[in-house]
């Protein structure tokens, strides 16, 4: 099962990636070469993806530190492997990389060298693989006892068109309560304000167990604990769903509640049009 297959280990996949993967770096120049970046992060943006690193090129070898080397390759969520043909994203002296114009929904593979002096690059910081995901922000929905519940209801996709492409005017919607289509709804009850699932097949759960300080905290879906039960509503805090929509694979959405007010909330969302890409492992149903 295609899922699975994100399930192995990052050392195993690290010494996968390493052995099959070369950008053509410089070799066999006499000069000095920097170590690696230890480590590489990233954060899943819409069009776009943040990469941090650590930084020890540079605090050990300041001398001799031109710049860090920016390059990506496709990557295959089916076969956890990079593509062969990399190219430069750009070139930075900070340890941190903002990788923008991006496909929503490409998963892409990352890696960073250092440069020194000479123009001698290091060896591949570990691998890093990432999938750019649509988001909104400060979106308000109000209670289903407000306006008639006309704006009461979100759904994170609606295929208007039923052509199976995400389309930029078929995201984030905000709906009619009454609909029954939405992904959730926003219900006042018993002095509280809760998210509640509505349509068959979308379950949700709290991300954390601990307020949020940004959308981009819910970088990754939980792989289980989704429930369709009410979840309240709670400012700061971030809540995941996961979407059966009849296909082989989960969709998956996410919220960051920024304010609960007495008949609305405002959040900020984000939805993964890579069917079942968690990066907002992925796991067949």
């Amino acid at each position: 099962m295609r899922r699975l297959l994100m399930q192995v280990s990052l050392a195993a996949a690290a010494l996968l990636l390493v052995a099959c993967y070369d950008h053509g770096a410089t070799t066999g120049v006499v000069g000095v070469q920097l170590q690696a970046p230890d480590t590489l992060t990233s954060i899943s943006l819409n069009g776009a993806v943040h990469l941090q690193w650590s930084d020890n090129a540079y605090t050990n070898d300041a001398a001799d530190f031109s710049y860090y080397h920016v390059l990506s390759s496709s990557f295959s969520l089916d076969s956890s492997r990079c593509g062969t043909s990399w190219v430069t994203e750009g070139t930075t002296v900070a340890p941190e990389f903002l990788v923008g114009a991006l496909s929503n929904g490409v998963p892409r593979c990352f890696v960073v060298t250092a440069v020194s002096v000479d123009g001698i690059e290091s060896a591949d910081s570990p691998v890093q693989n990432d999938t750019p995901r649509p988001d909104g922000r400060n979106v308000i929905v109000f209670t289903t006892d407000t306006l008639g519940g006309a704006q009461s209801g979100f759904r994170f996709w609606l295929d208007a068109n039923r052509n199976g492409v995400v389309d930029a005017n078929e995201l984030g919607l905000v709906g009619s309560a009454t609909a029954g289509n939405m992904d959730f709804t926003v219900v006042h009850s018993a002095g509280l304000t809760w998210i509640t699932p509505q349509r068959s097949g979308v379950t949700m759960e709290v991300y954390g167990s601990i307020p949020i300080t940004d959308l981009t905290s819910i970088d990754v879906a939980p792989v289980g604990g989704y429930d369709s039960t009410v979840v309240q509503a709670l400012p700061l805090w971030g809540y995941v769903f996961q979407i059966n929509d009849g296909g082989p694979y989960y969709k998956y959405g996410a919220l960051r509640v920024s304010a609960v007010g007495k008949n609305y909330i405002i959040f900020d969302w984000s939805y993964q049009t890579d069917p079942g890409n968690p990066e907002l492992v992925r796991m067949h149903r």
